[in-house]
């Protein structure tokens, strides 16, 4: 059933499209993106077998290098085009909670299901969450759920630290500025490992849920967290990752 709150926020929307703004189509009146937008969606190709980053001409990936080692994989859905950049910033900044959901629908079309696991979304702090009413990676890791048939365990992972917005800083400032911000439940005994866990019995495989992957800072850091007690296996995903060249000029 519809959460009267979603169902509300659909009676006061006009039925248009949140990147380009025209009428979306009669036969999806609840679709908050248009046909065409979803078609303009860029999935990511193939790349860094652990971060799916495109590979550079020369050598090993550069992006995942400094990433800790119990953050095993990292995918992305799509790249942070215009119609992506507009979905994300209508549900973090304007209150449109269904569309974490469209990002989950995305999200399940284009990656691999997990064989298992906890889905783990990255806490917002307790300010920003008020101020905001939810957390926009739980809208998406419960559509995740329904799609996928997992569990999200939201209280494995909390902020402790406030970062503020990360927007203006530098690859070197987002890590310090993340360092040390999430704190997590202990791991499970090893006894009620899942099959896909880790042999060192850190419990169910976590897998992480955001909304954007741009340094892999904020990632690095929860994995971090969650390894401080005791898990050995994070993987993550996220509905969208910066630009290449966004990342080279700083400004993602």
């Amino acid at each position: 059933m519809m959460r009267w709150a979603d169902a509300l926020e659909r009676f006061l929307l006009p039925n248009a499209c949140v990147s380009c703004e025209r009428m979306v189509e009669r036969f999806a009146p609840d679709s908050l993106l248009c046909r065409v937008c979803v078609t303009r969606l860029r999935p990511l190709p193939d790349g860094c077998e652990r971060c799916r980053q495109p590979l550079p001409p020369v050598g090993p990936c550069r992006f995942c290098a400094d990433w800790p080692r119990i953050l095993r994989r990292v995918t992305s859905a799509v790249w942070l085009g215009a119609e992506a950049r507009a979905v994300v910033h209508h549900l973090k900044y304007d209150g449109l909670h269904a569309l974490g959901d469209l990002a989950a629908e995305v999200m399940a079309r284009s990656l691999r299901r997990p064989a298992a696991g906890l889905l783990v979304p990255i806490p917002l702090s307790a300010g920003r969450r008020r101020r905001r009413g939810y957390n926009q990676a739980e809208a998406i890791a419960c559509g995740l759920a329904r799609r996928w048939s997992l569990t999200v365990e939201p209280g494995i992972l909390r902020r402790v630290k406030d970062t503020g917005t990360q927007t203006a800083l530098t690859p070197e400032e987002r890590a310090q500025n993340v360092a040390r911000a999430f704190d997590a439940m202990p791991a499970a005994p090893a006894a009620t490992a899942a099959p896909e866990a880790g042999a060192g019995g850190g419990g169910a495989a976590i897998i992480l849920v955001d909304d954007v992957l741009t340094t892999g800072a904020t990632l690095g850091a929860a994995a971090r967290a969650l390894e401080r007690r005791g898990r050995t296996d994070v993987v993550a995903v996220t509905f969208a990752r910066a630009l290449p060249y966004e990342l080279a000029a700083g400004a993602a």
